[in-house]
């Protein structure tokens, strides 16, 4: 796409030392020192009082430094926040959408697409080789971060060892705005491959709306069927909503 020419988009450190100034001029002229002193500021508050010290478009702002080193980019920011309606919204869109923004480019798409992997490996690292009863807020907080604010219906599964220590967590299928296809089949050959005692299962809503369909209870109730039949018990199926989630176990629906 045609860059904006208010925005030019390149890879620099998140947190610069000294000028922002790239080697290579991206335009003529100085960084104007009201631009690089309120970058200055921004830093310095981030250090010193962290995320909570600032608001979602002063955060984009700091990430935004990264990769248009030469601009006023708080018009940005706000834009991107008007655009998706969030911090988190702004860095999980997807690439395309993300695109469509005026003024952003490949750099930028790339450092939120790093980012958002960043969190969703760091989320990931809290309940990995952990039993599941006594880290279940953490267990929530990453299935929220790396499914909450996808476009798409994504269907996971989390394997379970005989102490409900997550062995594994797996995609198995992605689908479309409000359906995902599911093979109860594949899900008991998959666990008994890992030699899982007990599964999880877990799937998003985009709607946001984490409320079961139909469907959602009947791919449950055969899911549950054919993990019975080989001795694997399932422990609940999740829905994540944008910003809550239910529980099958916890609605009496298993």
């Amino acid at each position: 796409m045609a860059q904006d020419p208010a925005f030019e988009d390149v890879s620099l450190p998140l947190f610069p030392g000294g000028d922002d100034t790239p080697a290579a001029p991206l335009s003529p002229g100085r960084l104007p020192s009201y631009i690089k002193d309120h970058r200055a500021r921004l830093r310095e508050r981030f250090m010193k009082g962290g995320a909570a010290a600032m608001p979602d478009y002063e955060l984009l702002e700091l990430l935004l430094f990264r990769s248009i080193p030469r601009r006023d980019v708080k018009p940005l920011a706000r834009q991107l926040l008007d655009t998706f309606g969030d911090f988190n919204r702004v860095v999980t869109a997807s690439p395309e959408r993300l695109a469509s923004v005026k003024g952003i480019g490949d750099a930028v798409i790339t450092d939120f697409k790093v980012l958002e992997a960043a969190a969703h490996r760091m989320a990931r690292a809290r309940v990995m080789q952990r039993q599941v009863i006594s880290s279940w807020d953490a267990l929530l907080d990453y299935c929220h971060t790396t499914m909450a604010h996808r476009e798409t219906e994504q269907f996971r599964i989390l394997f379970l060892d005989r102490k409900n220590v997550l062995i594994a967590d797996e995609e198995q299928a992605r689908g479309t705005v409000d359906h995902v296809p599911v093979y109860p089949r594949e899900v008991a050959k998959r666990a008994l491959e890992l030699n899982a005692s007990a599964l999880i299962l877990v799937h998003n809503h985009p709607s946001g709306d984490p409320t079961p369909s139909d469907s959602d209870i009947g791919m449950t109730d055969q899911i549950q069927a054919a993990l019975t039949a080989l001795g694997i018990t399932l422990h609940d199926h999740l829905i994540i909503g944008k910003s809550t989630e239910l529980s099958f176990r916890a609605q009496g629906l298993l």
